[in-house]
């Protein structure tokens, strides 16, 4: 018997039936997803394999007494965005250290997970525990430690593949709320401006008890850090140590009382550490939740909905007023009946001779068609893979590695839209066109990447990208997207183009002289506002996840605000074009490209002020990244938003021109 979906949903994952599943949050998807759930896992328990679970997020039952492994992680900053490796610092270190398997997108993250020297026995006590003692701090240890705490670095740590977090409550209507904040700091400036160093870990571990079976499960991974100045009597003994400031035998644990552990040259420190294991009612399917909750939510729920209001709002209105406008237009061209008629057409129906004519460098924008064609189907399939839960936040780096290895593949598929429009144009060099399609936009991301990788590289941090790391990229695109992208075009450029509704004329009209609102730079930017309105909330709480190192997980409503943004970048780029056209100027091409791609210049504004607001970077190399990665993000969404309005652009102009009668 289940009270709520949410039993039922984890019943399953708990019986092996789904991998990760969120009860929180993403999780709530409503009576008709929880129906969904129940007869998925009733389908597959009639098959005769026993579970399935996405691949390296599996549950992992323990026995009591069994070891765990605790690896560590990168070291990393809020205000520098530079990632270091744990031992860069003069930690504690195993005998031997080994490193952990790690994917494409982690590597580029900066992870770099390792082996520790923390020993770990499931539901096994630990109090007061020595790692090792650093007898004297040199000179360069201490200035190691002193620049980290300076720049507010945060240890990252792993078990069972959980990250280590703090506990912060906050207020809620009816009682505090738990959330984590990743890691805990190197240590801390005091407020007469000594260094401390938290020395000491006290981890509260959570586990879930099958009572039947006496197995446990892993559900929580939390750390309170203390700095603690070690007392000991007599000579330090490193087989048996014993210390006066925390003793198991004693009972005496370490307090915030107790004088702390000061960061000087030549002082001694003991590293140490308690393990407690706590029962937890939460469940293994919903151990993420805490990781995933948001300071703001309700602010996020509420400003989402608004938006996406405004928009739907906005795009009805619109959508209305040009299915009225345009019926009427239609209507009344082919009610015109005598020759005196005809020869006083007026409007979009007078330049049906030019319309269709090929526009300036139409070769290059069949290549941006291509790249927009390649990322939107990039997007569309991260997204539904997201949303499904397959790149949930327990497969680190999967996210980066799927988008990745998508643009890729997804060469096929530009390298067909490219050569689609190219062959409307009427080009005829269809080689140089798809060797630019296979460069333009990958070279220049990559150009702008080694750049900054090299500064990365210069201050000696673990985010710069190893030499075997950039040859495989270089095969990704070289050995695997630009054949894939010939290919597209091959089949792209081999289909016979269609044929336009109306004839070209050969020689060009003149364009009258336009008024002054009908400006393309005017009309470009106003074009742009509707669409990164109907994305700038959302924007928010990806780029503070992405530059605060935290948790995005709302993929279910970015899927949502994608369709808006489709919906609002065709209409706002359609309205546009119908008002040049009827002002007889019929160089639309370019412009309905630029018109709903100028959002990304909006994008990059609103990063530039998010940088002000609401980061705290100010040394050269951490600004240089964020800019160059905005930069890189803005010119993607640029070719994507500027390709939806393209393509919407174009069958529209094609439907209005089939739906007249030209003589």
């Amino acid at each position: 018997e289940f009270s709520s979906t949410t039993d039922i949903r984890e019943a399953l994952a708990d019986e092996g039936y789904i991998g990760v599943v969120h009860s929180g949050m993403e999780g709530r998807m409503g009576a008709a997803a929880a129906a969904l759930v129940c007869l998925l896992g009733l389908q597959i328990a009639l098959l005769p394999a026993a579970a399935f679970y996405l691949p390296g997020v599996a549950p992992m039952d323990y026995k009591k007494g069994d070891k765990v492994l605790l690896k560590v992680n990168k070291l990393t900053s809020v205000k520098t965005q530079l990632p270091y490796e744990y031992f860069s610092l003069p930690y504690c270190q195993p005998k031997k250290i080994e490193s952990s398997a790690e994917n494409l997108g982690e590597v580029l993250r900066g992870d770099r997970i390792e082996s520790s020297p923390y020993e770990i026995a499931i539901r096994m006590d630990t109090q007061c525990k020595v790692v090792c003692m650093l007898k004297s701090l040199n000179k360069v240890q201490t200035k190691a430690f002193k620049k980290k705490i300076d720049d507010e670095y945060r240890v990252n740590m792993i078990l069972d593949n959980l990250p280590v977090a703090m506990v912060q409550m906050r207020e809620g209507k009816e009682e505090a709320i738990k959330t984590y904040e990743r890691g805990f700091p190197v240590g801390e400036v005091n407020e007469e401006g000594q260094y401390t160093l938290n020395n000491h870990l006290r981890f509260n571990i959570l586990y879930h008890r099958d009572p039947e079976t006496d197995l446990s499960r892993i559900v929580g991974f939390e750390v309170e850090p203390f700095s603690v100045k070690h007392t000991y009597e007599g000579a330090f003994n490193e087989a048996a140590p014993e210390l006066t400031t925390c003793n198991p035998g004693s009972m005496k644990f370490v307090t915030d009382k107790e004088p702390r552990q000061p960061v000087e040259e030549g002082g001694e420190i003991i590293f140490t550490y308690d393990v407690l294991f706590l029962t937890s009612p939460i469940r293994w399917a919903s151990r993420w939740d805490t990781y995933l909750s948001m300071a703001d939510d309700q602010v996020h729920w509420f400003s989402i909905v608004n938006s996406l209001m405004i928009v739907l709002f906005l795009s009805g209105m619109v959508a209305m007023i040009m299915m009225r406008t345009l019926h009427r237009d239609i209507s009344a061209y082919n009610q015109l009946e005598t020759a005196e008629e005809a020869q006083e057409e007026t409007g979009w129906k007078l330049v049906h001779g030019d319309v269709f004519r090929a526009p300036t460098s139409a070769g290059l924008l069949a290549v941006y068609a291509g790249t927009g064609t390649q990322l939107i189907g990039m997007a569309v399939v991260t997204m539904i893979f997201a949303a499904l839960g397959f790149l949930s936040p327990a497969n680190r780096g999967g996210l980066m590695t799927a988008m990745l290895l998508l643009f890729v593949f997804m060469g096929l598929l530009g390298g067909y839209a490219a050569a689609r429009m190219y062959k409307i144009f009427k080009g005829e060099q269809w080689r140089q066109m798809t060797v630019q399609t296979a460069l333009l936009f990958p070279g220049i991301v990559a150009a702008i990447f080694f750049v900054l990788d090299l500064l990365v590289w210069g201050q000696k941090s673990s985010g710069a990208v190893p030499l075997t790391t950039l040859l495989f990229l270089c095969f990704l695109w070289f050995g695997i997207s630009v054949p894939l992208v010939f290919v597209g075009s091959y089949f792209g450029f081999k289909k016979p183009a269609p044929e336009d509704p109306v004839r070209t004329n050969k020689i060009p009209r003149q364009v009258p002289e336009q008024p002054w609102y009908m400006h393309p730079v005017l009309s470009i930017l106003v074009g742009g506002v509707l669409p990164f309105g109907a994305v700038f909330i959302e924007l928010y709480f990806i780029l503070t996840a992405v530059w605060t190192n935290q948790f995005y997980y709302l993929f279910g409503f970015l899927c949502l605000v994608g369709v808006i943004l489709t919906i609002t970048c065709a209409e706002i780029t359609i309205v546009l074009c119908y008002f040049q056209l009827c002002a007889e100027d019929y160089h639309w091409w370019w412009r309905a490209y630029f018109t709903s791609g100028s959002s990304a210049l909006y994008l990059f504004v609103y990063s530039i002020f998010y940088f002000v607001t609401k980061l705290d970077i100010t040394k050269k190399v951490p600004m240089a990244m964020y800019f160059g990665y905005m930069g890189i993000i803005s010119y993607g969404f640029f070719c994507l938003t500027g390709t939806i309005g393209f393509f919407a652009t174009y069958l529209f102009v094609r439907q209005i021109y089939a739906a007249v009668k030209i003589d």
